[in-house]
């Protein structure tokens, strides 16, 4: 079997706090260990809450690159997600999106996925639109 590197975790959360939730049972998979995709969920709903920031209009995830599935999610997790800008272009912006958990009985924060989420600001009728950049800050 082929051995998987993963970039190494970094010892503290990167970016700003975008969501926090609890695991519960019903978010299992048939092992009863947290779902994936419940968590890629909760993970694209904090970039998209995030990537508002820039767009300030609606925006739709239109890819997942890099994800790395680091360690399991369990009942009880207390599953907290922080984002930051990778990219902005045009159209979207890349966020880089990470997922730490406190375990029941532990201080520390554990990083269990990371990845690069992209989102494209859209009109009302659902057609990409142009990000309105801010201009830069003129100084006195």
């Amino acid at each position: 079997m082929a051995e998987i590197h993963a970039a190494p975790a970094p010892a503290a959360p990167q970016g700003e706090l975008s969501i926090r939730t609890l695991a519960m049972p019903a978010d299992t998979n048939q092992n009863g260990d947290i779902f994936g995709g419940w968590l890629l969920s909760q993970m694209d709903l904090a970039g998209s809450i995030f990537a508002y920031k820039t767009t300030q209009s609606r925006n739709v995830t239109v890819a997942i690159d890099a994800m790395t599935f680091r360690k399991p999610v369990y009942v009880g997790d207390v599953v907290s997600v922080y984002a930051s800008t990778v990219r902005v272009g045009r159209t979207s912006v890349t966020v880089h999106v990470e997922s730490w958990v406190q375990r029941r009985n532990e201080s520390g924060l554990i990083l269990v996925t990371d990845g690069n989420y992209t989102y494209v600001a859209i009109d009302d009728h659902g057609q990409p639109q142009p990000i309105r950049q801010e201009p830069p800050a003129v100084s006195a």
